[in-house]
């Protein structure tokens, strides 16, 4: 079963703007073009790749979805960016992106695409990382875990990896149990002293608290920005109070910024 697609002038107008954006990287890039852009690698574009994916994330958060516009264009500039170093190194071409990710789709969707048949978001999962594993350049289930991630996510991508081809706990009560005996194992290396040994303990209760989250549905990077931001923004409105006071924050001590900190709370509705 193939699935036809329908054209309609929003479509046209689409590829019409993409077509545009590709000239212009390929204006930009002409020997009389930009001599920033001429002097970028994909190397040297990194950071700023980096840097525009998280711009696209703080606009989520925000739900600013005026800014989501303007990120994703951002964001869609570096991948014609780097396709377009990649063709003139002659190693690939923006039609050969394109066509990539949507022989991928169809490929990975053939529930959608063709006669497979998928009862719940669990079996979808686990019929695409079964696919992954039969691509060529897949050789380990979880080789296509990218090492240069936040390691909250990194983690919770390898979990969800193993736990779609049936390495997982049935429930989060296992979890739970395994939380318990990691906290006693690194309070016993922090008697012991070994810092090695600490630092492994507390990477595998780290590891052990991503689990929990996944087998409770909460992703541990997105809580732990919600934590950190909240965290940030309670302290912010004492440095505002200890100011108003006229109370240096160096000079403030634990007790009086403990006390700002429980009216921060209280001024968000939050219990004490």
């Amino acid at each position: 079963m193939t699935k036809n697609f329908d054209s309609t002038p929003f479509s046209e107008q689409a590829a019409a703007e993409f077509e545009r954006l590709a000239h212009i990287m390929a204006a930009l890039r002409a020997p009389d073009g930009c001599p920033w852009d001429r002097e970028q690698t994909h190397e040297s574009l990194r950071p700023y790749l980096i840097e525009e994916t998280y711009e696209v994330l703080d606009s989520i958060d925000r739900k600013a979805y005026g800014e989501l516009k303007t990120e994703l264009g951002d964001l869609l500039l570096h991948i014609v960016f780097h396709a377009r170093l990649a063709e003139e190194e002659k190693l690939f071409s923006l039609v050969d992106v394109l066509h990539e990710i949507n022989e991928k789709l169809i490929r990975r969707h053939p529930h959608v695409f063709g006669d497979a048949v998928v009862n719940s978001t669990d079996d979808v999962n686990k019929q695409w990382e079964q696919i992954k594993l039969n691509e060529s350049h897949r050789p380990q289930l979880l080789s296509g875990v990218p090492k240069h991630q936040p390691a909250l996510n990194r983690a919770y991508r390898v979990q969800e990896k193993a736990a779609a081809v049936g390495f997982d706990w049935p429930s989060d009560e296992p979890v739970w149990k395994k939380l318990s005996e990691e906290i006693f194992e690194l309070k016993h290396e922090l008697v012991q002293g070994d810092r090695a040994k600490i630092e492994a303990e507390f990477g595998d209760l780290l590891f052990t608290m991503v689990n929990l989250g996944r087998k409770i549905g909460v992703h541990p990077e997105e809580a732990l920005r919600t934590s950190i931001e909240k965290f940030t923004n309670r302290f912010g409105q004492i440095e505002l109070d200890l100011r108003d006071a006229g109370v240096p924050l160096h000079e403030a001590g634990l007790e009086k910024m403990d006390e700002l900190w429980v009216r921060a709370k209280e001024r968000e509705g939050a219990k004490p």
